[in-house]
């Protein structure tokens, strides 16, 4: 594995939300550079907003996924749009922010991380954001993405103090992948300064996963792998 080179040979990546933007360029890159490639979406019959969609496609994996990658994530849509005032707080768009952004990716976390080998690396990363970040909150707005991606924070980090006693080879992180050129971003990338292509965020975040030690399970890392404050 020339991509992953921390990992064991034979790897077998499920990537979650693959039909496209970071996780289809991750499906794509690990396929071509050897790896068993499993891939999750919405289009396949996986939906984050369905636990009994999860769970039935957790039982039928064929073989123990080495990395997890959940690449999934909801800024804006049908009824949901970034708030820029209190006002403009709504409970159905912080159900659905929630829903996609922080439960979702508990319940697949839930179900393959019991799945997951024992006595080498492995590693379940989830996309969250900068803008998740309390401690890096300084201009507000975008209430329902900030806290559903700041609850996801909280889960992996909670998942991850568990895991280091059940599986101390076994990393869990939250993953900023900075600006990327996708749906997600496309009606904000207005004065964005460096803007990345899917498949360039996910050598990215492919290396940052490479890298990534036991010590750090439970963070939140940048694209450069820089530690951001919860």
């Amino acid at each position: 594995m020339s991509l992953l080179p921390s990992f064991r040979p034979g790897l077998h990546a499920l990537i979650v939300g693959a039909s496209g933007g970071i996780g289809g360029a991750c499906a794509d890159l690990l396929g071509a550079d050897g790896a068993q490639v499993t891939r999750w979406s919405r289009a396949g019959g996986v939906d984050l907003t369905d636990p009994g969609s999860i769970d039935t496609a957790a039982a039928a994996l064929t073989a123990p996924p080495d990395l997890v990658f959940i690449a999934t994530g909801v800024l804006h849509g049908a009824g949901l749009s970034p708030e820029k005032a209190n006002s403009q707080l709504s409970a159905a768009a912080l159900a659905q922010a929630f829903a996609v952004n922080a439960i979702g990716p508990a319940l697949v976390a839930r179900a393959v991380l019991p799945l997951m080998a024992r006595g080498r690396k492995t590693v379940l990363a989830a996309l969250s954001a900068r803008v998740g970040s309390i401690g890096d909150n300084r201009l507000g707005g975008w209430h329902s993405y900030r806290a559903s991606k700041a609850a996801l924070n909280q889960l992996i980090r909670t998942m991850a103090i568990e895991q280091a006693r059940r599986n101390p080879d076994q990393i869990l992180l939250a993953l900023h992948p900075g600006t990327v050129d996708s749906g997600l971003s496309k009606p904000f990338q207005k004065g964005v300064k460096t803007l990345f292509s899917p498949e360039e965020s996910a050598r990215h975040l492919l290396h940052v996963i490479d890298h990534a030690t036991p010590a750090q399970s439970g963070l939140l890392l940048d694209w450069q792998g820089e530690i951001i404050p919860y």
